[in-house]
């Protein structure tokens, strides 16, 4: 018979829970609620005086090619990054799971680039793809292949995807590995004395009870990749070349901080907001339908 824990009044589930509203509304519904009364004024500089426009900055923002065009660039970098970090990990999952010599070694240093914060893991990157004194581009190079981020977008992206997916790779292998140990082995050996292949036992048994995991990593990394990755992109590329990799967060970053257009800026953090909300709502409403628990 399952217990339940009750209480005989209510001021204690209300102190229990207390802190964690107060931080929620501090942190979350507060900040919120500012950037959604500020998107409705345009403020000076200085923020000494607003003037109202009402919806006049989300009129202005979707009359802007620059930022429709960062959209596309989100949609972009959001799926590569997504299914690149999650690709590989549950590929280095699927062998640190196999009983091989030195597997806890392995598991170790896979998990070490999580560590590593996403704007020195930019610097890293920056670093050995650096046109003058990078140790890869000048590889590249002496295969005479030119790399010049700086001036080509493609390059640039596929670089900031690649930086940013890394430093994810290690948090979804966690992920992965502790669903794959969870997975019975009798079924799967069952499977193999039927004849079934690796790869037939991954799509057929593996992959389907690891479709719980997969979609929570599939919210996670998509939100990772709208939010967490401007730092990123921030020691990179800052956005270039030619806006090739301003994602929308970045995009809040340069009007807000750098042109001082505090009225789109936070007009645009509300319209970030509202997107990441309804793309959380349209993968629990239709993609979790198709997870097996």
């Amino acid at each position: 018979m399952e217990k339940r824990v009750t209480f005989k009044g209510i001021w204690l589930p209300i102190l229990l829970v207390l802190p964690q509203i107060v931080i929620t509304a501090v942190f979350f519904f507060y900040p919120a609620g500012q950037a959604v009364w500020q998107s409705l004024f345009i403020p000076d500089p200085f923020g000494l005086s607003m003037q109202w426009v009402g919806l006049g900055n989300f009129e202005y923002l979707f009359s802007d090619p620059y930022y429709r065009a960062s959209f596309v660039t989100t949609a972009v970098f959001s799926i590569l990054v997504t299914v690149v970090s999650m690709g590989v990990a549950l590929y280095l999952a699927l062998l640190a799971d196999r009983l091989i010599k030195g597997a806890g070694a392995y598991r170790t240093l896979l998990i070490w680039p999580y560590a590593v914060a996403p704007a020195v893991a930019g610097v890293l990157w920056l670093f050995m793809f650096n046109t003058r004194v990078g140790v890869v581009s000048w590889y590249l190079g002496v295969l005479g292949y030119d790399w010049n981020h700086v001036l080509n977008e493609g390059e640039a992206m596929g670089l900031v995807v690649v930086s940013s997916a890394w430093g994810r790779i290690s948090y979804n292998f966690l992920f992965f590995l502790a669903g794959l140990q969870a997975i019975p082995k009798s079924v799967i050996e069952a499977a193999a004395i039927d004849g079934a292949h690796f790869w037939t036992r991954f799509r057929t048994i593996v992959f389907p009870l690891l479709s719980p995991t997969t979609f929570f990593l599939l919210v996670v990394n998509i939100i990772y990749a709208f939010f967490e990755t401007f730092g990123v992109i921030h020691t990179i590329t800052s956005g270039g070349p030619q806006q090739a990799t301003t994602i929308l967060v970045y995009k809040v970053f340069s009007d807000g901080f750098v042109g001082q257009d505090l009225g789109s800026s936070a007009a645009q953090s509300v319209v970030l907001l509202f997107l990441v909300s309804i793309l959380t709502v349209v993968q629990f409403k239709f993609i979790e339908r198709r997870v097996h628990y």
